[in-house]
């Protein structure tokens, strides 16, 4: 079809996800036609580095061979298996044993989703159930993190701790409760590892006495805060946090979906710390974006009291496409293209990113750059003293997005002036230096902002 008559169509009959729907049928959507390894082309043939992997999902990269091979051949072969009935089908059989045998610790149980949010929804059902079988079922109380994100359905979005996905919404629920986050660069506390930690075991603690630990089930944590801008916590906060729900009688949730399948470096970033959670959720990555899939994995303890508290019942929860045979050979061969290499490029790629990105600390407007592997942010302020943000005026989401765009560059640009990357792990050399290239052009650009240099000179 011709461009405009897509954009036309897309304006009158497509809702798309967290955007401003009369805002969007002004601006029209940029269609996407192609993409092969980091670089992806529009319809109009304009080529793009992809920072931002799709939505930190495109882990293997555009155009991988052996993953369209797969789902071809199950497409063939087997398009849908269901799970019910006591039915099942090889490549989701397959990928589950797979996936518990590099899971941490004692994850050996695997119930697959479509996504990340109904991933964290399953966690919340396993987690009543689960109470429930060890007659507690006054454990009802639920505990994130601010800035945390854990799904846009309707209980995950209560659990996420951003304000957009509540506005609107009636949301969090009153049985949905947060502890302040750990984000160092803007900390109360200082930027000290050892005073965020304390800090945040203390927050857990005093939340936890507030609901009565008789009725806290379980506490929910990314190893790296993702749509909250990227917010990576201080070594050894995560097993703090794991320790002390251990100590306190609480499940602990590590929600994996944008961390998980090399993003930070390893398989998932758990083992960075060597924490064993007793639920994670996986998603993005595990199909590398290439058909929806998710995954929550359950340590031998809760899965054994769910399923000893069931007995000869029936545990009701199920999806009509959980399990489904396309994904799961999706799935088995990605996991041979990470194992295969694609882990230790995204190693060096990583390595690469974040050193080129550092590079950029010395411009104006940089007032800190983190990340860990191939997860990064670089925040924009205007006072690099009192860390003052960009203006509202400045529109840095939509403004910084689109600079980025024309310089041949797919970031995320937050509201609050923070770029965020997680390129493919597939990404060379070039893929690297042209995305820290055009960064720095885009800065330059926003330097010249007049709503930015106005916010300067105050």
């Amino acid at each position: 079809m011709l461009l405009n008559s897509l954009v036309e169509l897309d304006r009158a009959h497509l809702i798309h996800p967290v955007a401003s729907y009369r805002g969007h049928e002004k601006a029209g959507v940029r269609v996407l036609a192609s993409g092969k390894g980091a670089r992806v082309r529009d319809a109009a043939g304009h080529e793009l580095v992809d920072g931002f992997a799709g939505l930190w999902c495109v882990n293997a990269g555009y155009g991988q061979d052996r993953i369209i091979e797969a789902a071809a051949r199950q497409l063939r072969e087997l398009p849908y298996a269901t799970g019910y009935f006591g039915l099942g089908s090889e490549p989701a059989i397959r990928l589950a044993s797979e996936l518990a045998d590099r899971a941490p610790g004692d994850l050996n149980h695997v119930y697959f989703t479509l996504g990340g949010s109904d991933a964290v929804d399953s966690t919340v059902r396993f987690i009543r159930y689960y109470h429930h079988s060890l007659g507690k079922p006054e454990k009802d109380q639920f505990i994130s993190v601010m800035s945390g994100y854990h799904g846009s359905s309707t209980v995950g979005a209560g659990l996420t701790a951003l304000p957009v996905f509540h506005a609107g919404f009636g949301l969090p629920f009153d049985w949905q409760h947060t502890i302040p986050t750990h984000y160092s660069y803007r900390n109360p506390v200082g930027t000290e590892a050892r005073a965020i930690i304390d800090a945040s075991v203390a927050a857990l603690r005093a939340k936890v006495e507030e609901l009565g630990a008789e009725r806290v089930a379980a506490f929910y944590v990314e190893p790296i805060q993702g749509s909250g801008g990227v917010l990576v916590p201080p070594n050894g906060w995560v097993k703090a946090m794991r320790d002390t729900c251990r100590e306190l009688d609480i499940l602990f949730v590590a929600d994996e979906v944008i961390t998980g399948f090399g993003r930070t470096g390893p398989l998932f970033a758990c083992e960075e710390e060597g924490v064993v959670p007793d639920l994670m959720t996986v998603a993005k990555g595990l199909t590398s974006g290439y058909s929806p899939m998710g995954a929550v994995f359950l340590s031998d303890k809760v899965y054994n009291t769910i399923a000893d508290g069931a007995g000869a019942a029936a545990v009701g929860h199920g999806y009509t496409y959980s399990a489904h045979p396309v994904s799961a050979a999706v799935g088995l061969a990605c996991l041979e293209l990470y194992e295969d290499g694609l882990l230790d490029n995204g190693r060096r790629a990583g390595q690469r990113l974040m050193l080129g990105l550092r590079s950029l600390a010395d411009h104006p407007l940089v007032g800190e750059v983190r990340g860990r592997g191939m997860l990064a942010a670089v925040e924009l302020v205007t006072d690099k003293e009192r860390k003052t943000p960009l203006p509202a005026t400045a529109e840095p989401a939509r403004r910084i997005f689109d600079r980025a765009w024309d310089n041949g560059l797919v970031v995320r640009a937050f509201p609050t002036g923070i770029l965020g990357y997680a390129p493919p792990l597939c990404c060379t050399d070039d893929d690297i230096d042209a995305i820290v290239e055009r960064t720095r052009a885009t800065l330059d650009q926003t330097l010249d902002d007049p709503d930015v240099r106005a916010a300067m000179r105050d």
